[in-house]
């Protein structure tokens, strides 16, 4: 069985310098150690104990990362380059849990991470506060918030990584209105996170600046208890809609999300109108399946693997060094230009939209709502 021992002389370092690598402790390493490290670990297929090493440092090699669901792929994408990461660059796993935006959840998992002696986390788009992370640091915890933003205190000890969410949203509304678009719509859930916040002032400053405030809107989708990110592309499948309804209905509409983007995109379908000849679509994320939806989807992507590769990296970092200021860096997005997006139609009357099934507050429902709902039968 391969030692620590092993790695060391085949690196030509000291046990110390693997040991080093292996919790994390590599600020005073040259780049070069590290390699060495690095690469005889990988030659050697070496796999500490992790129990033993838990015994002795009172911790794990492991990295918890908390999402709200994976039910949303960017959150799963997230965490394919979290694991990544870790794995690769540091020899960390991680632990995955869903939280559901609940703070509660949150706590409740802090702690369990805690006693399984993790002692590094990523949270993923919390709500609005940070309140409830001060029990969990002060009991050891390293804590990376990503995609909220920090308030600007160095004294915290959480750091912050987000994509510029203000700049995603201007770069889609430029976008349209390159495309002649003047009637422009920014669709999102009703539930508040920081993120959202921000694509929402991004949305309305930037058509401020091109001339089209008037003529720009937000448009919230009603959302009830346990009904989330889960549900996104429901959620845009049933304002799709009320939009289709709409007298003067937007020609332009970026979505908060691509979830939401391509429910909308099947909804106004559903209703009678054609993308991108009807409607124009934006979404936000950028992830695999867009490019194959019909029409592939015009959207904001998120660097998510070069912000998981930081993320991953602060929290080991922080691990090392608890006293850190803290810090925050914003990661640019860029756009992804594809066929969801063209001219505005003619200013003709609206066309007749088709009539779609109803369900509360009269919005259509979405194919998965219609496959859960039971069947009449004549007697």
């Amino acid at each position: 069985m391969t030692t620590i021992q092993d790695v060391a002389a085949l690196a030509g370092v000291s046990v110390s310098s693997v040991s080093n690598v292996l919790n994390g402790r590599t600020d005073r390493l040259g780049r070069d150690t590290l390699q060495r490290v690095q690469d005889a670990i990988r030659e050697l297929n070496y796999r500490p104990n992790l129990v033993a090493r838990q015994l002795k440092t009172g911790y794990a090699p492991l990295i918890g990362l908390l999402v709200p669901s994976t039910a949303n792929p960017m959150f799963g994408e997230l965490a394919v380059h979290v694991e990544a990461a870790a794995r690769d660059a540091h020899g960390f796993r991680v632990l995955l849990g869903n939280t559901h935006r609940d703070r509660q959840q949150e706590s409740r998992t802090f702690d369990d991470l805690i006693s399984l002696g993790v002692r590094g986390v990523i949270l993923a788009s919390s709500r609005t506060d940070e309140d409830h992370l001060d029990a969990a640091i002060a009991r050891g915890l390293a804590v990376v918030s990503y995609d909220r933003g920090g308030d600007g205190d160095t004294r915290s000890r959480i750091d912050h990584v987000s994509p510029d969410n203000t700049l995603a949203a201007r770069l889609a509304v430029e976008h349209l209105a390159r495309h002649g678009h003047r009637r422009l719509a920014l669709v999102t859930p009703d539930v508040k996170t920081v993120s959202r916040t921000l694509k929402r002032q991004g949305f309305l400053s930037a058509a401020a600046q091109a001339g089209l405030a008037a003529h720009a809107q937000v448009l919230e989708g009603a959302t009830g208890s346990g009904y989330g990110d889960s549900n996104l592309a429901d959620e845009g499948y049933a304002m799709a809609g009320r939009i289709a309804a709409m007298k003067d209905r937007p020609t332009g509409i970026i979505a908060i999300n691509d979830m939401m983007a391509l429910g909308l995109m099947a909804g106004l379908h559903r209703a009678g109108l054609a993308v991108p000849d009807d409607v124009s679509v934006v979404g936000m994320d950028n992830l695999v399946m867009t490019a194959y939806a019909n029409p592939p989807l015009t959207t904001v992507e998120m660097p998510s693997a070069d912000m998981a590769r930081a993320m991953v990296a602060m929290v080991v970092e922080r691990l090392a060094r608890p006293d850190l200021p803290a810090r925050e860096v914003l990661f640019q997005p860029r756009l992804i230009e594809r066929q969801s997006v063209g001219a505005p139609p003619p200013a003709t009357p609206p066309r007749p939209a088709s009539p779609a099934p109803a369900r509360a507050r009269g919005a259509a429902a979405s194919p998965r709502a219609a496959a859960r709902s039971p069947r009449k039968t004549s007697a």
